[in-house]
C-alpha cells in the first residue's frame, strides 16, 4: 500500500491529496505497523481539518455534493466500463441501478439540504414557555464508509452523499473485489472532492482491520454479517456508533388470485437482476403447489424472452464476480438435495451460472443455510398463506419481504404478521429506489437506515438546545430550597403535559 497524491510522488505531507492505492506487490512490502500508522496520520489530518469547520456551511456542502455530481457525469463511460470488467454489468443496469440512483439521491440531497439543516422548533411547557427550544443538527466528524463489491458505486457513494451532506469529513473503502471499480473511484474521487476532507482507501482485510484501529465518530458498512461482527468487535473499542447494512434470504409469498404472467416478469426481473447478487433479490419463493405448478411454466417462458434460449451468451447476463464466490455458488447448488428444473448450467472460466430454478427444496436444505446471493430460486411448498408466514417467522429477520397477491387481504396479513427491513407487494427490489423511503434492515438484516433525508440523519447528530434568558426568576424559584408541598404542587403543574403547549 502507498500513499500518493495525485502528482503520484510516493509520500505523505499534511497538507497533501491522499488516495491509497494497494497492489499486491506494494502493499506486501509495506509492515502492517507502518500501515496502521499510515492510517492513523490520514484520520488525524482529517480530524484536523474537520475541527477547522470547512464543512459546516452549507454553500461547502453543496458545493462538494455538486462536484460529486459532475464526477459521475463527466465519466459514466469510465464507470461502466469499470462496473462491465467487475461483473460483466449489462448497460442498462449499470445506468439503471448504479449510475441514475446515485445522480437521483444527489438532486433530492441538493435540493433539500437547506431545509435539513434548519433547526426543528420543539414544544415547551407552561415552565419553558418563554425558552427557544430546538433540535439542532449537527455533523458527526470523521466517518468511515465501507462499500462493498455488488453494486459497488452506488452503495459506496449513496452513504457518502449523506456524510458530505451532513457536514462530515469520511474515510471511504471501496470493495477490493471489485477492483476495476475500486481503482477508478480512488482515481476519481480526489480529483472532484476537496482533498483535506475525503480520502479514499483501496486494500483489502489487512487494511480494513488497519483502519479500523482507529476512532471514528461513525462507521457505515454495507456487506456480509460475519464481517460485520468483526467491525462490530472493533468499534466497541472506541465505542462507535454504527450503521451495517447487511442482507439475509428475503422471501417472496405467493398466494391467493395472481397473474401469473406478470409475477414471473417481476420476480425473474428482480431475482437475476445482476445475476442475483443483490441484498434485496428475493431469496427464495413460499406458494402452494398448485401455485408452483401454474409459475413453472411462465418462469420458463419469461427466462426465455429476457435471456434467450442460451443466456451464457445473452449481453443482458451479468456473471458471478470471482471465482470463490462461483465456486460457493455451485458448492451449495450440488449439495442441495431439491430438483433443478430451469436452468442449472454452468461455466467457471466465464464466472458464469444460468439463471437456475430448484423446486421440492425442504427447509434445511443447502440452498436454505444462508444468503444465495446468486442466480438460483428455490420453490418451497407451504400449502397456507399461514404456513408459509410461519416458515418467514422462524428464520432471521429480512432486509426485504416481497408479497406476490391480487387480494389486499393477503398482502395486508403479510404486511402485518411479519417483520422485515423492507416491504413490496407485486413487485421486488424497487421500493429502495426512492431517495423518500428509508432503505435499512431490522436485527440480523442490518441496524439503521439511509437514503434521502434518512442518509442525512444517519451522519447528524441530532442535539437538544434550549435557548434561555434570565427573566422569570421568580417562577423558577419554585424549584428552589428549601422545599415546601406548595411549591411542588404548582412546580407539577407547570411541567405537566397539561400545560405544555406548542411554539412553533
Amino acid at each position: 500500500m502507498l500513499l500518493r497524491n495525485k502528482r503520484n510522488y510516493y509520500l505523505m505531507k499534511a497538507s497533501s491529496p491522499l488516495v491509497v492505492r494497494s497492489p499486491q506487490q506494494l502493499r506486501d512490502a509495506i509492515p502492517t505497523g507502518d500501515r496502521m500508522d499510515t492510517q492513523r496520520q490520514l484520520v488525524d489530518r482529517l480530524r484536523s481539518t474537520f475541527r477547522s469547520g470547512i464543512t459546516i456551511p452549507e454553500t461547502f456542502r453543496q458545493t462538494q455534493l455538486t462536484m460529486l455530481m459532475s464526477m459521475i457525469q463527466d465519466n459514466e463511460d469510465q464507470i461502466l466500463n469499470a462496473l462491465h470488467k467487475d461483473l460483466a454489468k449489462p448497460k442498462f443496469e449499470a445506468v439503471m441501478s448504479e449510475i441514475d440512483i446515485v445522480i437521483n439521491e444527489l438532486h433530492y440531497a441538493i435540493a433539500n439540504l437547506a431545509s435539513w439543516m434548519k433547526p426543528e422548533y420543539a414544544g415547551t411547557n407552561l415552565a419553558t414557555k418563554f425558552d427557544d427550544c430546538s433540535v439542532r443538527r449537527e455533523p458527526l466528524g470523521v466517518v468511515l464508509i465501507i462499500g462493498p463489491w455488488n453494486y459497488p458505486l452506488q452503495l459506496l457513494i449513496v452513504p457518502l452523499i449523506g456524510a458530505i451532506a451532513a457536514g462530515n469529513c469520511a474515510v471511504i473503502k471501496p470493495s477490493e473485489v471489485s477492483a476495476a471499480t475500486d481503482s477508478l473511484m480512488a482515481e476519481l474521487i480526489p480529483k472532484y472532492l476537496s482533498q483535506d476532507c475525503y480520502a479514499v482507501v483501496s486494500g483489502g482485510a489487512e487494511e480494513t482491520k488497519a483502519l479500523l484501529q482507529n476512532r471514528f465518530d461513525h462507521i457505515f458498512y454495507t456487506g456480509s454479517q460475519a464481517v460485520a461482527r468483526s467491525i462490530l468487535r472493533a468499534a466497541s473499542d472506541h465505542l462507535t456508533p454504527v450503521t451495517l447494512e447487511l442482507g439475509g434470504k428475503c422471501p417472496c409469498l405467493i398466494y391467493g388470485k395472481v397473474n401469473m404472467a406478470s409475477a414471473a416478469q417481476r420476480l425473474v426481473w428482480s431475482k437475476y437482476f445482476n445475476a442475483g447478487q443483490s441484498c434485496v433479490a428475493p431469496d427464495y419463493v413460499l406458494c402452494s403447489q398448485a401455485t408452483r405448478d401454474a409459475l413453472l411454466p411462465a418462469l420458463r417462458q419469461t427466462l426465455e424472452e429476457f435471456y434467450s434460449k442460451d443466456p451464457q451468451t445473452c449481453p443482458d447476463v451479468s456473471r458471478i464476480v470471482s471465482p470463490q464466490h462461483w465456486t460457493r455458488l455451485m458448492e451449495l447448488l450440488n449439495r442441495s438435495r431439491g430438483k433443478v428444473v430451469v436452468g442449472g448450467e454452468s461455466n467457471q472460466e466465464d464466472k458464469y451460472i444460468a439463471p437456475t430454478v430448484v423446486v421440492d427444496v425442504a427447509e434445511d436444505d443447502a440452498l436454505m443455510e444462508e444468503e444465495i446471493f446468486g442466480p438460483i430460486l428455490p420453490i418451497i411448498t407451504a400449502e397456507s398463506l399461514q404456513q408459509g408466514i410461519d416458515f418467514v417467522n422462524r428464520k432471521e429477520k429480512p432486509l426485504a419481504l416481497y408479497v406476490f397477491s391480487e387480494e389486499s387481504s393477503i398482502v395486508n396479513a403479510v404486511l402485518e404478521k411479519t417483520s422485515s427491513g423492507g416491504f413490496c407487494s407485486n413487485d421486488g427490489i424497487v421500493h429502495m429506489t426512492l431517495p423518500t423511503l428509508p432503505f435499512g434492515g431490522v436485527g440480523g438484516s442490518g441496524w439503521g437506515s439511509y437514503h434521502g433525508r434518512w442518509s442525512f440523519e444517519t451522519f447528524s447528530h441530532r442535539r437538544a438546545v434550549m435557548l434561555r434568558g434570565w427573566a422569570l426568576e421568580r417562577l423558577n424559584s419554585l424549584r428552589y430550597p428549601p422545599y415546601s408541598e406548595q411549591k411542588l404542587s404548582w412546580l407539577r403543574w407547570t411541567t405537566s403535559a397539561k400545560s405544555s403547549c406548542s411554539l412553533m
